[in-house]
């Protein structure tokens, strides 16, 4: 494994690293827009119902990401100090961290699922039973999604994001088959709906899972993952350094998560419909988001490992040019979703009325793609220096702003208003990210 980043050429080392991220994340979207997909053609209730559900398991991506994020900057910055020894001790402990969270976690939603859901106030008895349905399945077995983001953290920490990517890649072969089988049933197959659906993520999730660790058990001896006890005891230096780091990133994550099951709150009070388009929205909204998102782990690991040995010209090199990598993609995806709103819409939605309210949401949230990429870029550049507290307070104030400017708005604007507020803000963030980096690296002094 020639995991060091700190020799090479920086556009060719940060495109090695990235693209293999990159392609992961747009296979994670495909994984959601697969879904939602099929599950449209259940009808608008079923994707509001699974939209509720869905904001279950964001918000466990937020708590996994508390053992991903701290042990992937402590051990990219480690290998860059050339301290493998601490490095596997990270990686170990965010381990067990990860499994140990999935498991509280999922007893959680199985235990109190009925008041969670009853949070978003569905009227609908259809969407209400969907709701539920999904949120007991892929929530009761989210241990799989958080050992494969905090094991994908800990490969790309070490330079490899091939590994992951072809994990991730079988993984959306086998949702993509899984899918309409247990979905629609087919033949001698039962129709399972909303239940398929979660049964079919959560099977390729564990498959993924699966296919890291045997790439530790099989791969590289340098791999900091090999002879990872999940039941050896966690140095409390060692949790304190993970804490450190990935508690803000946590509470930034399940925080923005929060102020999305507000929103989406006040998204119910206009129908179903608008519940369905606020959630497959964000799926294909995430064609910029989680490519963004992939480009900003690969870049969080370069930053890290330069930051440990001390290469503070080729930090702030490898940001600018991921910078105009990332806004460059926002611009194009932008450009998409003002001039071709409807066809987007039309393979999500069959009813006229959830088209419309489509489109809508596509054109008013298409002005922030860039700015939004460019955000999360600089959120992975800021965590790889260990600035996690900064990036959730920043994060959070102005993600929080949505509520009360979604309010104002709603009301001469009606839903486009909460939309509008999304936009603004995150317009505002790209702004305020991209100027906060700039001015700490603006000398070696950082």
């Amino acid at each position: 494994m020639n995991g060091n980043l700190t020799k090479g050429p920086i556009m060719k080392t940060l495109v090695k690293l990235a693209l293999p991220i990159m392609a992961s994340s747009f296979i994670s979207t495909l994984y959601n827009i697969t879904d939602m997909a099929w599950i449209g053609m259940l009808g608008s209730k079923a994707v509001a119902g699974v939209g509720v559900g869905g904001m279950f398991t964001w918000l466990s991506q937020g708590l996994a990401s508390m053992a991903r994020m701290g042990g992937q900057v402590h051990v990219a910055q480690c290998l860059g100090r050339g301290d493998h020894d601490r490095a596997h001790r990270y990686a170990q402990t965010a381990v067990q961290l990860s499994t140990l969270m999935g498991l509280l976690y999922a007893l959680v939603c199985v235990a109190f699922v009925h008041p969670l859901v009853n949070f978003f106030q569905l009227s609908d008895a259809e969407s209400y039973a969907a709701a539920i349905s999904y949120t007991r399945i892929a929530c009761g077995f989210v241990v799989f999604s958080f050992l494969s983001l905090t094991l994908t953290g800990l490969y790309t920490a070490q330079g490899d994001s091939k590994t992951p990517f072809i994990a991730n890649l079988i993984g959306l072969v086998i949702n993509m088959v899984l899918d309409p089988v247990l979905i629609l049933g087919p033949g001698p197959f039962p129709r399972l709906g909303v239940t398929g659906a979660a049964i079919a993520t959560v099977t390729a999730q564990a498959i993924v899972m699966l296919i890291m660790v045997l790439g530790v058990l099989r791969g590289h001896k340098d791999n900091i993952l090999k002879g990872t006890r999940l039941l050896a005891r966690m140095p409390l230096s060692i949790l304190e350094g993970i804490f450190q780091i990935g508690v803000p990133t946590a509470l930034q994550s399940m925080a923005y998560c929060a102020i999305s099951m507000v929103l989406t709150r006040m998204v119910s009070g206009y129908g179903a419909e608008a519940v369905a388009t606020q959630r497959v929205g964000g799926q294909i909204e995430s064609i910029s988001w989680n490519t963004a998102d992939g480009f900003a782990a690969a870049l969080n690991a370069f930053v890290a490992q330069n930051y440990g040995a001390a290469k503070h010209d080729r930090i702030r090199k490898g940001y600018l040019i991921s910078l105009l990598t990332v806004g460059l993609w926002g611009l194009l995806v932008t450009a998409i979703f003002i001039c071709f709103p409807g066809p987007l819409a039309g393979i999500f939605f069959h009813e006229p009325q959830a088209i419309a309210t489509a489109i809508s949401y596509l054109i008013i949230i298409g002005f922030s793609e860039a700015f939004m990429c460019v955000e999360l870029t600089t959120v992975g550049a800021l965590s790889g220096l260990g600035k996690t507290r900064l990036c959730s307070i920043l994060s959070i104030t102005f993600t929080g702003a949505r509520i009360p400017l979604a309010i104002i708005l709603s009301r001469p604007l009606g839903l486009d208003g909460i939309w509008w507020a999304l936009t603004s803000t995150s317009i505002v963030k790209g702004i305020l990210f991209t100027g906060t980096f700039l001015w700490i690296t603006r000398n070696n002094n950082y």
